[in-house]
């Protein structure tokens, strides 16, 4: 064999094997862009920060809470009862990856509005207490951080709490067989919880129109509903944003002022009370009674129990 044909053949064996490197190379370029479009998927799609006014900032961060109480009609057991409900609203840092409230500042923080809601009434000789606590970014640009309520009354406790994490992970503890201990994933979506925040921070930027929602967690835990999002239509108007799950047969009406600092001065929640034949549609109302700003963990002297008839809550 002639050296010219030896030289062809390992030109064209070179040419072999860079298509087959090449073909590789292309392979796993592939293998890499889905592996990163389904990392994607779990990212959650920030919109924009919304641009905090100077307005928003004197009333936020004045090392004050708002604190407003409401005369409260609950409906529970297919009877209306009577009681009152707070909500506590303050910023805070938060640490993202722990998810609680930081003790130092530091640039990693996250700017949060806090919720607080409380309520509490009486069924027939027993107490309820519910709390529901969310926590929102104030950047308005991404879920709630965490979301937990705990329910108390003479018959037990439940305790569930949300972290906005890869998913949004589930924790729910209940003294009920059924219920029990239990953890799990749910696909992030719109929180009910966290809709009370995003009003306070910018009204006209709440979802309207047909949305998959987690409803309340008092709303699940109360009704044994399960933890997951329902098909929902949310509409705004100047001062009312209303909810409605058709499949859940209810309906949430918030109320608030159109001006800043869009206060919320009650809300309906419209929905099936009770059990087998004592069961029937009633209608939770809320209505303002007073509100103030107050640093409230500093008074914590008996002479500050003053606060409270201001409240309206003695």
């Amino acid at each position: 064999m002639n050296k010219s044909i030896k030289a062809l053949i390992v030109f064209l064996c070179f040419i072999c094997v860079l298509i087959i490197v090449m073909s590789c190379k292309d392979h796993n370029n592939s293998e890499t862009s889905e592996i990163l479009a389904i990392s994607e998927i779990k990212e959650e799609p920030l919109k924009p920060k919304t641009k905090l006014s100077q307005q928003f900032k004197d009333y936020w961060y004045a090392g004050e809470a708002e604190i407003t109480s409401y005369k409260l009609e609950q409906a529970r057991y297919g009877e209306m009862r009577d009681g009152t409900a707070v909500l506590v609203f303050v910023t805070e840092d938060f640490l993202p990856e722990a998810q609680v409230k930081a003790d130092n500042y530091s640039e990693s923080n996250v700017p949060i509005l806090k919720l607080n809601a409380t309520k509490n009434f009486n069924t027939g000789i027993y107490p309820y207490s519910i709390m529901q606590s969310t926590f929102y970014p104030v950047a308005n640009n991404k879920h709630a951080i965490k979301v937990s309520t705990s329910i108390q009354e003479w018959c037990g406790q439940v305790y569930t709490q949300i972290n906005n994490r890869t998913d949004f992970e589930v924790m729910s503890h209940s003294y009920f067989q059924s219920e029990a201990d239990q953890t799990f994933t749910i696909e992030k979506t719109w929180t009910e919880n966290e809709l009370w925040t995003k009003l306070r921070i910018d009204p006209k930027s709440l979802p309207t129109g047909e949305l998959n929602l987690v409803p309340s967690l008092e709303f699940t835990r109360l009704r044994h509903k399960d933890i997951k999002a329902y098909n929902a239509i949310a509409n705004l108007e100047d001062s009312s944003y209303t909810i409605t799950y058709p499949e859940l047969s209810r309906t949430l009406k918030i109320n608030f002022n159109s001006e800043f600092p869009y206060e919320i001065s009650g809300w309906e929640e419209t929905t099936v009370s009770g059990y087998g034949s004592a069961s029937k549609t009633l209608t939770t109302k809320a209505t303002k009674l007073e509100s103030i700003k107050s640093a409230y963990w500093s008074k914590n002297n008996n002479a500050d129990e003053s606060l409270r008839k201001i409240l309206k809550l003695q």
